[in-house]
Parts: structure tokens; sequence; C-alpha cells
């Protein structure tokens, strides 16, 4: 069974309807029914009770996202969610360090105090805190010197940020955006695959293996770099369905609705 994403979108926020200038296209999108009026949908094609959203030239129409342009859409705001939620994550992390940049001797302080009190436990368990390799890998931590601390910080803010523009980018669809994620995912992706050299774990093949997905996806859908045509590709894509949020409802002669229909339309 086909998904129908159309109207599936019209369920959760409405339908769109549109009343253009031309006498011709303004007839076809137009129903009269028992209990009023009734227009077509420019996204899933079926007649809604009550007056047009808008109105003006056929040209003019708004730009509702429907079938596979919807289905775009819905996968850009999923990266974006996925985005926001690492950008906000690494503000924290960049956070963290910051304070610990200004702290280190305290911090380094109560970390031995604790790791003191671990020592019997761990000597029962037969386990030597003194040479754990975590235990030295946090200890390095402390040595780092302020300044080479802000400048982690500094990065991580800036990384954050990036996520961040690209996460608002992707949820309005807007196409530098689509340019921005490709370039700075791809960027990343030969450390991504650099750390599964040392470590392998399934978040790490996970999040690489989504980060291929997202660049390979955008690329070809959205016809960036001059692929499948191109820009100019793109905006005729783009503008043929717009076009045709018109021009298809108005194709052909809607049969005539009754107001048993049109009422159950409205309620898609």
């Amino acid at each position: 069974m086909k998904f129908d994403w159309d109207r599936r979108h019209c369920a959760r926020r409405g339908h769109i309807t549109y009343a253009p200038d031309e006498t011709q296209l303004r007839e076809r999108l137009r129903a009269d029914t028992a209990v009023g009026e009734a227009w077509r949908c420019l996204r899933c094609g079926d007649f809604a009770l009550g007056g047009p959203h808008g109105s003006g030239p056929a040209d003019r129409a708004p730009e509702v996202p429907r079938g596979r342009a919807l289905r775009d859409l819905f996968i850009l705001r999923f990266l974006a969610l996925e985005r926001g939620v690492r950008g906000a994550f690494i503000v924290l992390v960049a956070w963290a360090v910051w304070r610990f940049s200004n702290s280190q001797n305290a911090v380094r302080k109560l970390f031995e105090d604790n790791l003191s009190a671990f020592k019997p436990v761990a000597q029962h368990f037969h386990y030597d805190l003194d040479h754990s390799p975590v235990v030295d890998t946090i200890r390095k931590t402390f040595d780092y010197q302020h300044s080479t601390l802000l400048v982690v910080a500094i990065a991580l803010l800036a990384y954050a940020l990036i996520e961040i523009v690209e996460a608002f980018g992707l949820w309005w669809g807007k196409r530098w955006a689509e340019y921005l994620t490709v370039v700075a995912t791809a960027a990343f992706l030969p450390l991504e695959i650099y750390e599964l050299t040392d470590k392998v774990s399934w978040f790490k093949i996970a999040t690489l293996a989504l980060n291929v997905l997202a660049v390979l996806y955008i690329l070809l859908a959205k016809r960036l770099f001059g692929l499948r045509g191109g820009a100019a590709a793109f905006e005729a894509e783009r503008r043929s369905a717009s076009l045709l949020e018109v021009e298809e409802a108005a194709g052909e002669k809607p049969a005539p609705v009754t107001a048993g229909a049109a009422a159950d339309s409205s309620r898609v």
C-alpha cells in the first residue's frame, strides 16, 4: 500500500485552498454544495468546505510541498532535529571544558581525594588504580594548559554553531543549508572513519552510516554541485510541481460534489 504523504499532512495541518483570478481555472477549482461552496486543496486534491485561503493570479499560487517534495521535507526535518540535538550537546560539552579550564586545580584535588577513598575497595578486587589507563587519561587532562582548553572550548562552540545553523536551514528547506550540510558532514567523515580504526562501536558505526546516507541523499535528491542536471533541473522540477498545484487540479472537470462528500473530505 502506497503511503499518501499529501493526505496525511492535510489530516494533521489542514487543507490549503486558492482561488485563481483566471475565470476558467477558478470554476474548475470551485464546487457548490448544499451546505456552501467548496474549494479543491492544492496539496491533496480533495475538496474542503468554506472559502479559499487565498486568491490571485495562478502563477502566484502558494508553493505547497506535495508528494515527493513533502517526503523530502520530512526527511530534511528529521536530519534537522538530529543536528539540533547534536549542536545542543556540543554546547554543553564546550561549557564543561570552559568551566574545567578555570578550575583545574580544584577539580584535580577533588579527583585525587575521591581516588584515595576508592583505593581500599580497588585493592580488595586486586585492581591497581595508580596504573589504570582510565585514571592516567584523566590525570593527563589536568596537565593541559588553560589556553589549550580555551581553544578546545572555542572550537567546540564553532562546531556547535555550524550544527545549529544546519538544523535551522534544513528545517525550513533552505538550499544553502543543504550545501552546508553536505560540505560540513563530508569534511568530518575521514575523522569518523579514523576513529573506527582506533575502536569500533555500534554507536560510531551508526553515526557514520547516518552521515554517509545523509550526504548521498541530499546530493542526489537536491541535485547539488551539478548532479542530475544541477540547480537548473532542481528549480525546473520545483516550478513544475508548484504550477501543477493549480494546473493539475484544473486539468479535468471534477465530478459534481454532494454535500456529504464535501463534508467528508473537509475532515481528511
